[in-house]
């Protein structure tokens, strides 16, 4: 259980009462009121006016069914705090904060009875979403945490000796049956864990690595990886991240701690193992990963030269980096934050020239590569195509390895691209020059990985312009060339997709209730397959139209079957309790990249296939406003 280490829930409860009281009685909470209240767990950035500040801010009624609540704003508008009623009983059960303007945490009583027991943390806050079943105020389980935000707890449990906050990242056994690991790696794994769990309470006590003054500052790793089904006896893919680290700051100096093998178990990541300080772990012969069973000297990620940390040359260069960070963070305009988008650059440009070691080399390269494209692509940072074109340049010069050339490289055109899209009013010009710098680049780096990606682009931008055969041309060739990658199962799915007309397609899963669906078992029925997400307005149009398609034609052996592909299963079952859709939904974790999605490689939501009484699918693309009309001609 995670302990709250800045406001309790006995406080969080008293402070409550003003504003539960006011909407049991009809009335407004004051704004004084209403900001007393806080996040129940600690450590949240959120916005706290001042008093000056405070008697310029209001309060007012939020109005909008299935809603209720009040909401507070400062003196510019801007969004302090909402609390609301979702379910109509009048009594608060979100409690929401919000940093310039931004939700970044939440507060939820999801059973209704006026105690928070789930808390999540939005926006520039990160995707942690903490359950709190006995409602004591502390974490028992995370439902959703990225692999980030694990490094980040470990260092807060580590610095506050909190051997409890620590168990609620370790994989739990029930996790472990999930994996569908082989027997003999099971146990093994089931070993590690224990280990683990029962060797936390002596590391919390005598550990001298980080201490109550360390900060986090970031999550050392390069890639996950992938450990495909069969390997071993395991019989799904798994998704991993060997020898982590976390990258620390006591008093001013900076060091690392390994958090080693991370697996990602539905949307959370997990550990398995104690940490361990960097020095331990270059003294230790033969550390490796659990499943990749590479020495730690070759991984990828961001090792300190000499045991003990990072050079000061290092460390300055750190703390520079961090500043910039903030101030991106706080930056209000694209113009602001373009010079801090160059310092960034050159920063991470000395940090590559200056690493110890060809692997920190490449990692802080690949760093630089992916921040620069992304600043471009968001409009904070134009000169940044020509500084990735230069990169390449000097890569190609200094003959790097061809995976890194052809990472800066995907990454440059992918900046030019976006820039070219954001300058000109050409589109067709812009998208034939994208097409041809994707189709050059294939050529050249044929064998990367990236070329993989890129063949995906180039497939996608086949398939939107109607070009159906070459887009099928290079869905072939990325599941024929690159048969072991993600990228190949989601191609796969898409050829099978763009075939598909006159064929019989089959597609099954568990809907809400878990009960199997399967087109098979809906033969002699026509059936309409509908791909959607809470997010996707157009998806919420086609409910509506199909709504009134079940009502017209329900007794005409005609079936409907949705496909959500929310990334959080919970946004999609609250949107299911709220709007009726009497007809099977199915599910499976993953999103766009679901197992689901990927069987018929879906893109873009909605998507919606017709399916005649046969099984074989007579329109792959249908459209709302053409449904009725071509369910008449099946019917017919």
């Amino acid at each position: 259980m995670v302990k709250s280490t800045r406001f309790g829930l006995a406080a969080a409860l008293v402070a409550l009462l003003p504003v539960a009281a006011a909407m049991a009685q009809g009335t407004s909470p004051s704004v004084q009121e209403a900001l007393k209240l806080k996040p129940i767990q600690g450590q949240i950035d959120y916005d706290q006016p001042d008093a000056a500040a405070m008697d310029k801010c209001t309060i007012a009624a939020i109005k909008s069914p299935p809603l209720s609540g009040w909401e507070v704003r400062d003196g510019n508008g801007s969004l302090l705090r909402r609390f609301l009623d979702t379910n109509g009983d009048n009594k608060v059960d979100q409690w929401c904060y919000y940093k310039d303007g931004v939700e970044v945490y939440r507060d939820i009583d999801a059973n209704f009875n006026r105690k928070a027991d789930q808390y999540r943390w939005l926006g520039t806050a990160g995707i942690r979403w903490a359950l709190d079943p006995n409602e004591d105020g502390r974490i028992d389980s995370w439902k959703v945490i990225s692999p980030e935000e694990v490094s980040e707890e470990l260092v807060v449990a580590l610095s506050s000796r909190d051997a409890e906050r620590f168990r609620c990242l370790l994989l739990t056994a029930e996790e472990l049956r999930g994996l569908q690991l082989g027997a003999e790696q099971a146990v093994e794994l089931g070993k590690k864990i224990a280990d683990a769990s029962a060797g936390i309470e002596e590391l919390a006590r005598t550990q001298q690595f980080v201490s109550a003054e360390t900060r986090w500052v970031n999550f050392g790793g390069t890639r996950p990886g992938v450990v495909p089904a069969g390997t071993e006896g395991l019989q799904q893919d798994l998704q991993v991240y060997e020898n982590a680290v976390a990258v620390i700051e006591s008093n001013g100096n900076h060091d690392q701690i390994v958090v080693g093998t991370l697996i990602r178990s539905g949307e959370a990541w997990r550990l398995i193992d104690l940490p361990r300080s960097i020095s331990d772990a270059h003294s230790t012969a033969g550390v490796e990963g659990f499943f990749f069973r590479g020495p730690f000297a070759r991984r990828g990620a961001t090792d300190v030269s000499v045991p003990g940390g990072l050079s000061p040359e290092i460390q300055a260069l750190i703390n520079s980096l961090e500043q910039i960070d903030h101030e991106l963070a706080a930056a209000q305009t694209l113009a602001a934050l373009a010079p801090l988008n160059a310092q960034r650059a050159d920063l991470l440009e000395q940090l590559a020239d200056k690493a110890a070691t060809p692997e920190e080399k490449v990692t802080w390269i690949r760093q630089l590569a992916d921040t620069v494209s992304a600043a471009v692509q968001a409009g904070g940072f134009p000169e940044g195509v020509q500084r990735l074109e230069t990169l390449c340049k000097r890569l190609e010069a200094d003959k790097a390895a061809i995976d890194l050339v052809s990472y800066v490289k995907f990454r440059f055109l992918a900046a030019d691209y976006g820039r070219n899209l954001q300058e000109s009013s050409d589109f067709a010009k812009v998208q034939q020059k994208w097409l041809t710098d994707l189709e050059q680049f294939v050529t050249d780096f044929a064998a990367t990985k990236d070329a993989a990606e890129a063949m995906l682009q180039l497939a996608i931008s086949e398939e939107f312009s109607g070009e159906d055969e070459k887009a099928v041309g290079w869905y072939t060739r990325i599941a024929t060339e690159f048969p072991d990658t993600t990228v190949a199962v989601k191609a796969g799915g898409a050829k099978r997709r763009m075939e598909s007309v006159g064929q019989v397609i089959e597609l099954a899963g568990k809907d809400t209730q878990g009960n199997q669906v399967s087109l098979a078992a809906l033969r002699g029925k026509v059936v309409v397959v509908h791909y959607w997400a809470t997010w996707c307005g157009p998806c919420k149009q086609d409910i509506s139209v199909l709504k009134d398609m079940q009502a017209k034609y329900g007794k005409e052996n005609v079936a409907l079957v949705g496909v959500n592909v929310d990334n959080v299963r919970e946004e999609f079952e609250a949107y299911l309790k709220e709007n009726l859709m009497p007809w099977p939904q199915l599910y499976e974790q993953g999103g766009l990249d679901s197992p689901l999605a990927n069987a018929l490689g879906i893109l873009t939501l909605p998507t919606m296939l017709l399916i005649d009484k046969d099984g074989k699918v007579v329109n792959r693309n249908l459209h709302g406003e053409d449904v009725d009309t071509e369910l008449r001609k099946l019917l017919r």
